[in-house]
């Protein structure tokens, strides 16, 4: 069955790890309709958790695209993880959504994948519900949770429903403050009966009731106007108040019940239907250079591709959203970002792992499509007559790193394959090769991140690697000008060697270009086809490092004397000329080590402020600056790299999950003396088990 976009809802459901995000998919699967029996986390069997990191772990790792129908309309779900190393699937999510449907649990309460959650549904300029889960649990308490949404996230934040007997298995009533009826869940089919608000809640309804008038009424002119002047707005008025402030980012309810045990399900799918915008009343589309795109369906075929999969015996799979006109099967499209054309060879919608197939999709749809040749997450596919490219979506920068190498020799053209591939599915792992310090890096926002990142690599190649913490690309500079004479002479019988180089070098700024080449030879005593030697052999040298064997830094170098032979004068000569002549400079010009330097912002409840800030000092960190953010602090510090090579696990056990920090470089700053000297023994130590040939 085909669905009209004013008859869809797009929602992604977000919010802090165990929240019961998955389970409330469950729910809702099981009471639409959808499935016959609702699955668990803890068995392995729900519809969105398939994979088997997921079942193992029993956490979302990945965002699932679920389908499901109710009261003639089609409901869209993406279920994303709650983990703060999957951050980059709830982007991905959001940009396919119309309304954030933010899961909070009953007891937790607000957390820092609930701020997650809101702070990327402003970001993308959608509105955000929530749903207050796990009711049922001992200790949960809707009134405390209620009250520390609002003051998060603003009085805006209103309730449409109330429960009755929190805290308890038995927890089944919940009164819906719109309809102002009691709702009871007496059995599993997830079917509610409709009662009247027992007489000890009146007054508490009407106190809500009056709340979400107001700021329902504050969504329109006209109906704050009605508001003002009569203090009440008619069922039809406060219907349409909710709907334009949920659009317009006013109104965000509060809706409540428990998933695990279906109550609350049914009336949450007739909120979400009655009250949440469908994919054209969201409005226009940005594209990359700021342009509005209208959703329409009679216009060029438009879409974004929000997902990549690989799956064994189908290949890639591009999971996208229609923005505008009608995709169907056979379709040429171009890639806005190549420029290349992609035939789309099939449709399908997802559920889960199921697949059905179709022969066409509208504007406001969600579906995949196979085996496009360059197409990547965040890609657009447009009409050949009328080019555009979506805004892109941004992903955070990596935090975690680590360097890989394989077990096997031979291993490493498997290894570049599927390294290509976990990108290819999830654009926040990233890797480089590092010549410098001759490693393979792997980057993400973790190391739950990295390691089920590694656990896909291994299943998709079958390769066995190691795992060791990155080098620190430490740096050396000079701090003084000093000047020395760089000399190569060797004869060996025939035609000889010979260069004599002078050279001056001197500090300059450690931000710039590594090497100043200034040339300053009066009367040619050095030949002008040498001179670029020199230059070559002084940057060579730079490379090596003098102390501790890293890159040096900053320096100007000037080449100012010299002597050459008529016969015996080579380029090669006066390479390794400049090379002595820098070293001999370098170690009388007070060398020094650098170590890289990074902003680091740690967000975490005002609770674990003292400890995290003690921490940070410990490993050298220097506080910059602290704001409030609600009920968090924001810490911002400069800290050395070699301090937080694994600082995401330091954070998480410290805050109990609920820290959240990202890392910028910022500068090169020199290392303590106990930690130079450590770093030029080792140097030393190394040179010295080496055979060093200098000529």
């Amino acid at each position: 069955m085909s669905f009209s976009a004013d008859h869809i809802r797009n929602i992604v459901l977000a919010g802090h790890s165990g929240s019961g995000k998955t389970t409330l998919v469950e729910s809702i699967l099981f009471t639409s309709g959808a499935i016959n029996r609702q699955g668990s986390v803890d068995d392995g069997n729900t519809q969105s958790d398939f994979h088997k990191e997921e079942i193992e772990r029993k956490i979302s790792i990945q965002t699932t695209l679920l389908t499901t129908e109710w009261h003639k309309h089609r409901i869209n779900l993406l279920d994303t993880p709650g983990f703060a190393d999957f951050i980059g699937e709830v982007r991905c999510a959001m940009r396919a959504a119309d309304v954030v449907l933010t899961v909070v649990h009953g007891v937790g309460g607000v957390e820092v994948g609930t701020d997650h959650a809101v702070e990327a549904a402003k970001e993308r300029g959608i509105g955000f519900c929530f749903f207050v889960n796990c009711l049922d649990r001992e200790n949960a308490d809707f009134d405390k949770v209620y009250h520390q949404i609002r003051e998060s996230y603003g009085n805006g934040c209103v309730a449409l429903q109330y429960p009755i007997g929190v805290g308890k298995e038995t927890f089944h009533q919940i009164i819906d403050i719109v309809q102002k009826k009691l709702l009871v869940w007496n059995d599993t089919s997830g079917k509610a009966t409709i009662k009247d608000i027992p007489a000890e809640y009146q007054e508490k309804v009407e106190t809500l009731r009056k709340e979400l008038i107001e700021y329902a009424a504050e969504a329109d002119d006209e109906l704050i106007e009605k508001y003002f002047e009569s203090g009440e707005l008619t069922d039809e008025e406060l219907d349409k108040g909710i709907r334009l402030g949920i659009l317009k980012g006013k109104v965000h309810p509060i809706l409540c019940g428990s998933a695990k045990r279906t109550v609350g399900i049914d009336d949450l799918l007739d909120l979400l239907i009655e009250f949440c915008p469908s994919p054209i009343e969201t409005g226009p589309v940005l594209s990359e250079s700021g342009v509005e795109r209208k959703q329409e369906l009679n216009a060029p075929a438009l879409l974004q591709v929000f997902k990549s999969m690989n799956e064994t015996h189908v290949g890639d799979i591009s999971v996208f959203r229609v923005w505008a006109g009608t995709v169907k099967t056979g379709d040429e499209l171009v890639n806005a970002r190549t420029g290349k054309v992609e035939k789309i060879n099939s449709l399908f919608l997802l559920n889960g792992k199921n697949r059905k197939l179709v022969d066409s999709v509208s504007v406001g749809e969600l579906a995949g499509t196979i085996k496009l040749k360059e197409t990547i997450t965040g890609d657009t596919l447009c009409d050949p007559n009328d080019l555009v490219q979506l805004k892109r979506i941004e992903f955070p920068p990596p935090v975690y790193h680590l360097a890989i190498e394989c077990k096997t020799k031979g291993d490493e053209d498997k290894l570049s394959s599927g390294l290509s591939q976990v990108h290819f599915e999830d654009p926040t792992f990233l890797y480089h090769q590092d010549t410098e310090l001759g490693q393979t890096i792997i980057s993400g926002q973790g190391d739950i991140h990295l390691a089920v990142c590694l656990a896909t690599l291994k299943e998709k190649v079958g390769i066995e690697l190691e795992t060791n913490e990155p080098k620190i690309p430490y740096r050396e500079a000079i701090r003084t000008t000093a000047e020395a004479e760089g000399k190569h002479k060797k004869q060996t019988g025939g035609r000889g060697q010979f260069a004599i180089a002078v050279i001056r070098i001197e500090p300059k700024d450690r931000e710039g270009e590594p090497l100043e080449f200034v040339d300053a030879i009066v009367g040619g005593v050095v030949g002008g086809k040498f001179i670029p030697a020199v230059e070559k052999g002084i940057a060579e040298a730079m490379k090596k490092g003098v102390i501790a064997g890293y890159p040096v830094i900053g320096v100007k170098a000037t080449l100012f004397d010299g002597k050459e032979h008529p016969v015996d004068s080579s380029e090669t000569a006066f390479k390794l000329a400049g090379s002595k002549g820098f070293r001999e400079a370098a170690l009388k010009a007070k060398p020094v080590v650098l170590e890289p330097i990074f902003d680091l912002e740690v967000k975490v409840p005002e609770a674990y402020m003292g400890d995290v800030m003690g921490d940070l000092s410990s490993r050298r960190g220097k506080i910059i600056g602290m704001d409030s953010i609600g009920h968090y602090q924001q810490i911002r510090a400069k800290i050395p790299q070699a301090e937080i090579m694994k600082y995401s696990m330091v954070l998480r056990s410290m805050t109990g999950g609920r820290g959240f920090f990202r890392v910028k470089f910022s500068h090169y700053e020199e290392v303590p003396p106990e930690i130079q000297k450590k770093l030029e023994e080792q140097y030393q130590a190394k040179r010295s088990g080496q055979v060093v040939e200098e000529e």
